[in-house]
């Protein structure tokens, strides 16, 4: 079935948006390890030549549109670590998973009170 001229443009859109996004990836990827030592940022793990295609760069703002020169928004995670972050993340976006540590969330007060008897108790043994 031959695709519509609508349906031809969008992929050509979509073509042209994942070359730039590779070409891009590849700039900073080149510039990131250049700049920082092959250690994961999280865990220290440590890599050669060998296992490099195991490290990835992270923007830490996840905004893989800002990349200034001096990599001030980049770090070096294994991909493990990098899955961990885009899991905390994304789950902190959409308000699950407090325990992580990244929400603003305070916890709530203790209201058990384990020892509020402690008296009485002591006083009954005797």
């Amino acid at each position: 079935m031959p695709k519509s001229p609508n349906s031809k443009k969008l992929d050509q859109i979509v073509a042209a948006a994942q070359r730039r996004a590779v070409e891009r990836m590849g700039e900073y990827r080149e510039q990131a390890l250049r700049l920082f030592p092959w250690v994961c940022a999280r865990c220290g793990r440590e890599f050669t030549r060998k296992n490099l295609h195991e490290l990835t760069v992270h923007h830490k703002d996840h905004n893989h549109d800002n990349n200034p020169p001096d990599g001030s928004n980049w770090e070096n995670l294994c991909l493990y670590c990098h899955d961990w972050e885009h899991q905390k993340y994304t789950e902190h976006i959409r308000g699950e998973a407090a325990d992580f540590g990244v929400t603003d969330k305070a916890p709530k007060p203790a209201t058990h009170k384990p020892f509020s008897d402690l008296k009485q108790l002591l006083q009954t043994k005797k």
